[in-house]
């Protein structure tokens, strides 16, 4: 199961109001939003895992993190502790504010919704994506035991990109169809 299907179906049908409810949306906005920015995500966790100690950065975040909180109970990512936490997530997959800001900005013109609600989410949606991750590989030792072998690299792209072709726009595109 890809990284958006991870999130979406951790927070059911409940969990997107929840999340909707801390922004002003609804479930179809946040639906929207979360199309648009979860791929963004994992696509930059993909791009930093692939450089020098990245993948062993990412197993070592996955492993002393208590990120599957943030996916087992969607309400536990609007904390200040979250979002905190999200923030750095953020600076970690995308570097710089301005990545986030583009993000932000993209998602705005294709869900409708304010790129200023948008860059408020980001934090809680990054804290569900490193709990989504979490869950697949086991807290990371999924990655970790795969790592020396060089197939972590290979099973962290299989979960970001749901039919394994190397390109996850197609994913993007396949799952923003469900939901406009």
């Amino acid at each position: 199961m890809d990284l958006l299907s991870t999130i979406m179906n951790a927070a059911g049908s409940g969990g997107l109001e929840k999340i909707g409810s801390q922004f002003g949306l609804d479930k179809s906005a946040v639906e929207k939003v979360m199309a648009q920015v979860v791929p963004a995500l994992g696509q930059g966790i993909k791009k930093g895992t692939g450089s020098g100690g990245g993948l062993g950065s990412l197993i070592g975040a996955l492993q002393k993190g208590n990120h599957q909180k943030y996916i087992d109970d969607v309400s536990n990512a609007a904390s200040s502790t979250a979002v905190q936490e999200g923030n750095g997530i953020l600076g970690h997959i995308f570097g710089s504010k301005d990545v986030s800001r583009n993000v932000a900005a993209a998602a705005s013109t294709q869900s409708g919704v304010s790129s200023d609600v948008i860059k408020k989410m980001l934090p809680m949606l990054a804290t569900m994506a490193m709990g989504a991750l979490s869950k697949q590989t086991s807290g990371g030792s999924q990655l970790s035991s795969n790592e020396q072998s060089g197939e972590a690299q290979d099973l962290l792209s299989s979960f970001l990109d749901s039919n394994n072709d190397g390109n996850t726009m197609d994913d993007v595109l396949n799952l923003a169809k469900k939901f406009f």
